[in-house]
């Protein structure tokens, strides 16, 4: 059996569900395979998965007609961030005040997220769900069809189905399967530390701050959820994180109050617990004629400030917008120029925050040291903390680069579908 489809979307979590239905709110046919049918949303139940939602993803989640639906079931704004280095004392603290914004951005259960953008992928008649499904095999074109002319990839599923398409990307994940059926290799390594994620309940409400401490082990973080539940994240080493887990939760919680700071209260109980090696990846290319790749499957970064989900939001932004100002253009979904135009723009930011966090990540390593070395990293931390702290431009400047505000931005990370005007006066 074979269908056709303008677009396929490799991978349903919340990066390639955003990519599916900002194409199909563009009016583009689209199929989007995943092999896991995702969770329904339960009011009783929480996700131990969540992110730090930026400003930009916050416009392209309205644009597409996502956000109420989100912010109805249960998100968690934050308006200060605070940064701090145990070791030195050196600080800085961010607050969306200063800036003329209510809030920094807004903590949301990956699954929730997940599940809305599929509640609206499922209402729409240019919308193929093939789930549980997943790729056996892809055919390209074999050239990049500059000079014009069709240009059409073929997507076979394990379900016997094929589909013929201008476009494949691939948001299936940081070990991407159709990444490697491409032929796309990618550069990384692992860190030496692994992440234990866990939501517990305090015994204050929590407030609008998160903060990240580096300590001699590693750092730590505190993401407040909503009413009295947060989220800890706890980077150690692989022993150490598997001991903790193996912990009853009450000696678990006598752990934390021994390590963590005192500011954020009693821990009353532990709902969830989980962990995740650390490792960051880049792919040598984002496309090939008639493929494209975003998210995880293009890059995978350190996820100590939290910006990976929001990277991959962004991708999937400026990859709508290449096509759409391609077809504006009266190119096919797909063209090469396009894909190329979206690697050119991506890559380089993509490449510059990998190399940030691997350099901070650095900066903080919990690692034997030589006297010098150590002396020199403790002085550059202090710097980077007070600078950030003390002047007013640059700390603006960070919280604009978190929030997604800075740089040159889609349109779609500016609350605004792109192209379909364009395309019906067409």
């Amino acid at each position: 059996m074979t269908h056709e489809a303008d677009v396929v979307v490799v991978g349903g979590g919340m990066v390639g569900a955003l990519t599916a239905l900002a194409m199909a709110r563009c009016e583009l046919q689209v199929t989007l395979v995943e092999k896991i049918t995702p969770r329904a949303f339960d009011r009783g139940e929480h996700d131990i998965r969540v992110s730090a939602i930026s400003h930009a993803t916050l416009e392209m989640f309205e644009a597409v007609g996502v956000w109420q639906d989100i912010k109805d079931k249960r998100v968690c704004p934050y308006k200060r961030m605070q940064v701090w280095d145990q070791e030195t004392r050196a600080e800085t603290k961010f607050d969306s005040a200063a800036i003329g914004y209510t809030q920094l951005g807004f903590i949301v259960e990956n699954g929730l997220m997940q599940h809305v953008l599929w509640q609206h992928l499922e209402s729409l008649e240019n919308v193929t769900l093939q789930c549980p499904d997943s790729v056996t095999s892809i055919d390209l074109p074999s050239s990049p069809g500059l000079q014009g002319g069709s240009q059409v990839s073929t997507v076979s599923l394990s379900s016997g189905v094929r589909i013929d398409t201008g476009l494949i990307v691939a948001a299936d994940g940081a070990a991407s399967s159709v990444r490697t059926l491409a032929g796309i290799k990618t550069d990384g390594e692992a860190f030496d530390q692994h992440a234990l994620v866990a939501t517990v309940r305090t015994s204050k409400p929590q407030q609008d701050i998160t903060w990240q401490r580096f300590t001699k082990t590693g750092p730590q973080a505190f993401l407040p959820l909503a009413g009295d539940r947060a989220s800890v994240v706890w980077y150690h080493t692989q022993d150490r994180v598997a001991e903790l887990k193996a912990m009853p939760r009450d000696d678990f919680i006598v752990a934390m109050h021994a390590e963590f700071p005192e500011l954020l209260g009693e821990i009353t109980a532990v709902e969830q617990m989980g962990s995740f090696p650390l490792q960051w990846s880049h792919a040598e290319q984002y496309c090939k004629p008639g493929f494209a790749l975003v998210g995880d499957a293009a890059h995978a970064v350190h996820p100590l400030a939290g910006q990976g989900v929001n990277l991959g939001m962004l991708d999937a932004a400026v990859l709508l917008q290449c096509v759409m100002d391609g077809l504006s253009a009266g190119r096919e979904v797909g063209h090469f120029r396009d894909l190329r135009r979206y690697e050119r723009w991506r890559k380089p930011s993509n490449q510059l925050m990998i190399s940030l966090l691997n350099g901070i990540q650095q900066a903080f390593q919990p690692s034997e040291q030589g006297i010098a070395k150590a002396i020199v990293l403790k002085a550059l931390r202090t710097s980077a903390l007070n600078m950030a702290d003390n002047l007013s431009p640059l700390n603006r400047q960070c919280m604009r680069s978190a929030m997604g505000l800075s740089g040159e931005l889609p349109e779609l990370a500016q609350g605004r579908l792109p192209g379909v005007s364009a395309l019906n006066s067409g």
